[in-house]
């Protein structure tokens, strides 16, 4: 019989299809996707890509040139505008205000790989280190209040025909509904209970390991409960923390490694499937005073990773229900069976 299960932290209820249920290894992935263009993001390339904000890269060599380990470029076709003020403004019942913001990418080496999975752990680190260091100049801007870091990786996640490992961020002026909606119930249940519902998540998770997949070295991947869609894969810190940038080298280090591993057992099990990450952290603390009272304590920052091996069709955008029609037991089981 199928099962309703709801999101304990933002409320969601999520359908567990065990009447569709297949074998998680029916699941594979496909990566059909039109010809690969020629690449401007190799090595040698600079001058197909706007020029560099951020680059590692040895100081003998010129910005915008050959040598680099990593390149960070504004989008060529940005979401939101860098320039400009936001000009907020009423149109009768309607709010708006102009589409300021900030759209890089991150490209994460300078070979030509497509799955981040396949570079070292120390790149990945590199590539980690990055992120934190465009959130934190980013977060100068009093214009900006979150930043969303994310990763498309397939032509049916949106990667484009492309297919050179590479992450983005967008910068925008408010604070997504999604983020919100996690904010809100961690503080609800903070408030409750004076704890961090992530936190009692990890440890439930941890006694009854039925949806562990991964747990080393101060991290653990885990099928959420209430899965949205099939291997869709959290990873946390153990250690309460409410912001992705407060990592020290050494935490950066053990997340590079099960992200890569957690990755690699994706590509591995699944034929590398399509799939999407963001990473959700606290916004910047721009509100008012008190807004976010208890936010350092309730709030705990995460990786969400999606593969987009399912359809999101009428039902799932009728009801706000998503449809997952494989339990997350039975795919965090078969993952833990992948070796990398």
């Amino acid at each position: 019989m199928p099962e309703l299960r709801k999101d304990p932290i933002i409320g969601r209820w999520v359908i567990i299809a065990t009447e569709r249920a297949r074998r998680p290894d029916q699941f594979a992935g496909t990566q059909d996707s039109p010809p690969e263009k020629p690449c401007p993001f190799c090595e040698g390339h600079e001058d197909q890509t706007p020029p560099e904000i951020y680059a590692l890269r040895p100081k003998s060599t010129a910005k915008n040139s050959p040598g680099w380990d990593l390149r960070v470029v504004p989008s060529i076709s940005p979401f939101l505008m860098i320039e400009g003020d936001l000009d907020r403004r009423g149109k009768g019942l309607y709010d708006l205000m102009n589409g300021v913001g900030a759209h890089e990418i991150i490209i994460e080496t300078d070979e030509h790989v497509d799955n981040i999975s396949d570079l070292s752990e120390e790149q990945i680190t590199k590539v980690i280190s990055c992120y934190i260091d465009r959130i934190n100049d980013l977060e100068k801007d009093k214009r900006f209040k979150y930043v969303l870091v994310f990763k498309n990786h397939g032509w049916a996640a949106g990667a484009g025909r492309l297919k050179h490992t590479r992450s983005q961020l967008i910068a925008t002026p408010i604070n997504p509904k999604r983020v919100k909606e996690e904010l809100v119930g961690a503080r609800n249940y903070y408030d409750y209970h004076e704890r961090c519902i992530f936190c009692d998540m990890i440890k439930q998770e941890l006694d009854t390991k039925s949806r562990v997949i991964l747990d080393i070295d101060g991290f653990v991947a885990v099928a959420p409960f209430a899965s949205r869609f099939p291997f869709e894969t959290w990873i946390l810190p153990k250690k309460h923390s409410s912001d992705f940038t407060k990592m020290d080298l050494n935490s950066r280090t053990m997340l590079a490694r099960i992200l890569k591993m957690t990755l690699a057992k994706l590509k591995k099990g699944l034929n590398d499937p399509p799939y999407n990450f963001v990473i959700h952290t606290t916004p910047f603390k721009r509100q008012k005073l008190g807004y976010w009272r208890s936010i350092d304590n309730d709030y705990h920052w995460h990786i969400e990773i999606m593969p987009r091996l399912t359809r999101v069709a009428g039902f799932e955008w009728g009801t706000g229900f998503y449809i997952c029609p494989l339990p997350p037991e039975n795919a965090a089981e078969f993952l833990r069976g992948v070796q990398v």
